[in-house]
């Protein structure tokens, strides 16, 4: 069930140091939302704030809203690794676990959530995430075999099928396809297009185009110089951002003028 996010007024902080500054957006759901600008502008930052993994860096703090239909994500009494079963989170790099077969990768999101499943149905689970995650017919003769033993776009789409076996409404995405080649990438941005259909997405990027392609909505973070905050400068429908941005700090972005 894919659900809206509204973020308000949302300062990031490590410690004292204010890292992220007055974040307000919309996520839409069933949708594609890029995140883009320069490295060090707070985008990474900003994602794992909705699923409150931000907080797992010590002295790490948010001041402001983060609101998922109507569940305030940081309300007092809210569990986080309740937040995170919601809200799941594919990395940069592939990490599915080394000693871990393929099907117990896939499995495992549902055994530490203590989901009590009988071997049919954890069958039928595990079968129906690798299909979302396109990769059943890859690996369907070889699921005891260790999950690291796939390619690394292959590794990938695992990750992202053990994130979806949990049935998430939000899927974020760290720079997922930075490790991969074109023919793994293509492949991951052809599965996001597949998936915004049942879940809400948001994507880091540092790949325009890919942004370009897959993204409904765009996001632009910068920052004003060493030390200083990142902030989101602009955020729209993807193709206005790319043709005819507001802000001219978008605009020199994209050109490739900076960054």
């Amino acid at each position: 069930m894919a659900k809206r996010i509204e973020v308000k007024d949302l300062d990031i902080y490590y410690d004292k140091f204010l890292a992220v500054q007055g974040v307000s957006m919309t996520i839409q759901p069933r949708s594609v939302t890029a995140l883009i600008g320069p490295s060090g502008c707070g985008k990474s930052t900003f994602l794992r704030t909705l699923n409150r993994m931000h907080e797992l860096v010590p002295n790490a703090r948010v001041e402001g809203s983060v609101v998922m239909d109507d569940d305030d994500l940081y309300g007092p009494g809210v569990d986080p690794v309740n937040v995170r079963r919601q809200i799941g989170m594919v990395f940069q790099r592939p990490n599915p676990f080394p000693t871990m077969s393929i099907y117990d990768n896939v499995a495992a999101g549902l055994k530490l959530n203590n989901t009590r499943l009988k071997k049919s149905e954890m069958d039928d689970v595990v079968e129906r995430s690798l299909k979302s995650a396109n990769l059943w017919e890859e690996v369907k003769e070889r699921l005891p075999r260790p999950g690291s033993s796939l390619s690394g776009g292959q590794q990938q789409r695992l990750c992202i099928a053990r994130a979806i076996a949990v049935q998430p409404d939000v899927l974020l995405m760290d720079e997922p396809c930075s490790a991969l080649d074109p023919i793994s990438t293509q492949a991951i941005e052809d599965l996001m297009l597949e998936l915004k259909e049942n879940y809400t997405i948001v994507i880091v990027t540092h790949n325009m185009q890919q942004a370009a392609r897959v993204s409904d909505t765009t996001g632009f973070f910068n920052l004003q110089g060493v030390g200083k905050p990142g902030e989101l400068v602009e955020i729209d429908d993807t193709t206005k951002i790319f043709s005819t941005p507001n802000q001219k700090a978008t605009e020199d972005y994209i050109s490739g003028r900076f960054g």
